[in-house]
């Protein structure tokens, strides 16, 4: 039987600013950016009258039978876009769950973008925008791995050949519950993206913007201050900050023997914690 492997690359939040809510919604405006870390999905065809999701690997024990790609799959299914095709996909994951590095949602836009790519789904770009809402706010941004800003009237600019980042990731045993983080949300700032341009995945104008999730999260958690304060302190990080609504923590070095040199010290003090460098894609 004929399969097909993809990557599934994580997603992070640079700097995430939260402006507003509609409906049940919040709004927010980021600058996103993806890393060489990735989980490994294989896709094939199956004779069964039902779709076979399968994940292994490492950070695969918590996911439930209830997932984004569950999800993908339904809305695929009741829309007849799949002709009545069944898959079975693998996912090995490498991406903590609950880590604010867009595991779950990567993974359901990747197998989209797949979907379209072969022609086994027909629809324009419009269509890929419901379907991805439908699955997940942040599931869009996936469809391309490529730095983007999301600006808080929900339109997307793409840019390409942005200058390499190298980064440190922690994450500590524990995760961070999106719908608990923003729930906590209680003050909106005003947008400060207006005009997105390529300038802004500079790290010295990254390091002015900030995360809005982060103090949610850091005052629920004591231990990710003590993390984020031991990062800042480890071979002169640009700057440290949460991705997404955690609980993953991000140190930003321009040079890569920086970056690994922080690495080394950080697990010599925190040997339990899950630590990677992974460079942008």
């Amino acid at each position: 039987m004929k399969f097909s492997t993809i990557k599934s690359h994580a997603k992070i939040n640079l700097s995430l600013n939260v402006v507003g809510k509609k409906f049940s919604l919040h709004k927010i405006e980021t600058i996103v950016t993806f890393i060489e870390l990735h989980d490994k999905i294989i896709i094939k065809d199956t004779k069964s009258n039902k779709h076979q999701i399968l994940f292994t690997g490492k950070f695969s024990n918590k996911i439930g039978k209830k997932n984004t790609i569950s999800k993908l799959l339904k809305i695929l299914d009741d829309k007849k876009l799949l002709n009545g095709r069944k898959f079975i996909i693998q996912i090995d994951k490498r991406i903590p769950y609950k880590s604010g590095l867009g595991g779950g949602s990567m993974n359901a836009a990747s197998i989209l973008k797949y979907f379209v790519k072969k022609k086994i789904v027909r629809i324009d770009r419009n269509e890929i925008i419901k379907i991805s809402n439908l699955v997940g706010s942040d599931t869009i941004l996936g469809i391309d791995f490529k730095n983007s800003i999301l600006t808080s009237n929900n339109s997307i600019k793409y840019f390409k050949k942005c200058k390499k980042i190298y980064t440190l990731i922690v994450k500590p045993n524990f995760g961070c519950s999106t719908k608990y983080i923003y729930s906590k949300v209680k003050k909106f700032n005003s947008p400060v993206i207006k005009k997105p341009n390529q300038s802004m995945f500079n790290l010295r104008f990254l390091k002015k913007l900030g995360n809005s999730l982060e103090h949610i999260a850091l005052n629920k958690y004591s231990r990710l201050k003590t993390i984020k304060k031991s990062l800042e302190n480890l071979s002169n990080p640009e700057f440290v900050r949460m991705t997404g609504s955690g609980s993953a923590l991000v140190a930003y070095f321009q040079s890569k023997s920086r970056c690994e040199n922080a690495k080394k010290m950080f697990n010599k003090k925190y040997k339990n914690y899950w630590c990677i460098t992974s460079k942008t894609i």
